[in-house]
């Protein structure tokens, strides 16, 4: 355990630049006292570490030194190579320089585990996108990539229902999610500017800048993310049905979303035909649940809101109209 913790030290050290005890004991949740015996023991490795006293302190490696990648264990370096996205890796311009980066990796682990890591790319792929869907064209990316590298300013023409709005961002990162490409981006000129996403496959002009941006230093991209898509989900969600459904009806709720599925499992009651339950679930809106529903087909009974019952008593109506 300690030379596993020596060793990410040392990277850590080598990554970051001069950092401090308390930072490096919460990182490792040891003690300072145990940082500070773990830095004796990388000097007598003959580690080059040095400490500068007082404000913004800290251990820090000589200037110019570089450690080989060594210490690495076998499930270490073979979880590596499932981090290679072929597929999102072009598109970001990226797929030399990866390519690249893997076979440096595999020059310099042991053969024992070179082996072991070349077993793990030959047998699992990662594929991002949903079925029946092509990963979306996202021309503009490497250019984008590249303005969220050098926080440049970047300026957008952006498509939003039948027209187009111009925008001014300051890209902080990009996110791959289900095969679609989006920006995390502050629109406008203001230090505390907003934060907005956008459908990279939505910009229809990108023209890059030279004007740097200074990013926020305590922006966090994955934390942002999680936090904007739970709130998204969260507020799309503006009424709530009430459904008999039957053993296939269930079955034809799931791809309606986690949180229908949920409050289907969570509200799920017999509802006094065989096989059939009731349960109430949260809904978009009535045009949208009543789409939502038709795929039910005749394995549900909206039970409330009326309103909902009789827009999908409508919508059949058409449909029986123009098919019949």
């Amino acid at each position: 355990m300690r030379g596993s913790r020596l060793l990410s030290i040392l990277m850590t050290l080598q990554t970051r630049g001069r950092t401090t005890a308390e930072a490096l004991a919460a990182q490792f949740e040891v003690s300072v006292r145990t940082i500070y015996r773990d830095i004796d023991q990388l000097s007598a490795a003959d580690v080059p570490v040095y400490a500068d006293r007082g404000p913004g302190g800290g251990f820090q490696l000589l200037d110019g030194y570089r450690t080989r990648l060594t210490g690495l264990s076998p499930a270490e370096a073979e979880t590596l190579f499932l981090a290679g996205l072929p597929g999102p890796a072009a598109e970001l311009g990226l797929a030399e320089v990866m390519a690249a980066a893997e076979l440096k990796l595999t020059a310099a682990l042991p053969e024992k585990t070179r082996s072991g890591a070349r077993r793990i790319a030959a047998r699992f792929h990662l594929d991002p996108v949903d079925w029946f869907r092509s990963a979306e064209s996202a021309s503009l990316l490497p250019t984008l990539a590249k303005a969220v590298w050098n926080e440049t300013i970047v300026e957008i023409r952006y498509r939003r229902g039948d027209g187009s709005v111009a925008r001014r961002l300051k890209p902080l990162g990009l996110v791959l999610k289900a095969g679609t490409w989006y920006c995390v981006a502050a629109v406008g000129e203001p230090r505390d500017a907003p934060l907005r996403t956008y459908r990279v496959g939505s910009i229809l002009e990108l023209t890059p800048t030279d004007k740097r941006f200074e990013r926020p230093k305590d922006f966090d991209l994955v934390r942002y993310w999680t936090a904007s898509i739970r709130a998204y989900e969260v507020g799309v969600y503006r009424g709530r049905a009430t459904l008999r459904v039957s053993r296939l009806g269930r079955e034809r709720l799931d791809p309606l979303g986690t949180a229908v599925q949920q409050a289907a499992r969570e509200t799920a009651r017999p509802a006094g035909i065989r096989g059939w339950i009731e349960v109430t679930i949260p809904i978009e809106s009535l045009d949208q649940a009543a789409l939502d529903l038709l795929r039910l087909g005749s394995e549900v009974e909206i039970m409330k809101p009326i309103a909902l019952r009789r827009r999908i008593v409508r919508l059949a109506q058409e449909i029986g109209r123009r098919n019949g």
